[in-house]
């Protein structure tokens, strides 16, 4: 396999006191899609908050690159230029045009040109299939257009790791598709991503791994997705399956 990216070394969580994540271990290697699912409430959103330097830890170390990602530290904002972001609400700026969204932070953090920025901006949104929105805003696009519009923002930072977190969650139903077709490109090209979904047939699609999470801890781990969807080890993953129609 390639290098390893990302270490995640006895992670360990706290909210007010309650256990969130424990004993957390895993590492990610450049090239993988990794699937995070488990039930509401088990830590997945978390998890990808603390790789991100988002939330504090109390235990344990997370690495990028062999750099410690520690919230609020003074070299937070390099470490997460290494690791993207998407989350759940789009989060665009509202009087700022689609272009605008997306060329903002790649000038002002990494100081590109303009007309640099610009062209990859493009590019991407051709990509995405939405080149001919980038002078509107983001009232006139669908909320699946505006999440690729989120992805794209992503992306143009060029970050070594990109985090989804449940990028399909506030979606109608018709414009989940669009998204997660974005996202199988990506794993095409060699993007490395942790996903967390509750999309079972698109994690049983584009996973390389699998990580179930019950209660904080991960509670089964499998680098076959195909034999994890249909036959896996555990009795708490067998019923968190069967919920679901893939």
């Amino acid at each position: 396999m390639g290098n390893t990216l990302l270490t995640v070394k006895n992670l360990h969580k706290e909210f007010d006191g309650k256990t969130i994540l424990k004993s957390i271990d895993f590492e990610v290697i450049k090239g993988e899609v990794i699937v995070i699912i488990g039930p509401s409430g088990c830590g997945k959103s978390t998890l990808l908050r603390c790789l991100n330097g988002l939330e504090d830890i109390q235990g344990g170390e997370i690495l990028i690159d062999d750099r410690k990602v520690i919230s609020g530290s003074k070299d937070i904002t390099a470490i997460r230029q290494k690791i993207g972001m998407v989350f759940q609400s789009y989060d665009l700026f509202p009087h700022k045009t689609i272009l605008e969204n997306i060329i903002l932070a790649p000038m002002k953090v990494l100081k590109r040109k303009r007309s640099e920025v610009e062209a990859e901006a493009t590019e991407l949104l051709s990509r995405v299939g939405l080149a001919d929105r980038k002078n509107d805003y983001p009232r006139q696009l669908s909320g699946g257009q505006k999440q690729r519009i989120a992805i794209v923002r992503s992306l143009i930072m060029h970050p070594e790791v990109l985090l989804l977190d449940e990028i399909t969650a506030a979606l109608d139903p018709e414009m989940v598709h669009e998204v997660l077709q974005v996202v199988l490109d990506l794993a095409k090209t060699g993007s490395t991503m942790l996903i967390v979904t509750h999309e079972m047939s698109f994690a049983k699609a584009i996973a390389d791994r699998v990580l179930f999470l019950e209660n904080g801890e991960i509670a089964e781990e499998s680098s076959n997705p195909k034999e994890f969807f249909e036959a896996p080890k555990t009795e708490r993953a067998k019923q968190f399956l069967k919920s679901f129609e893939y």
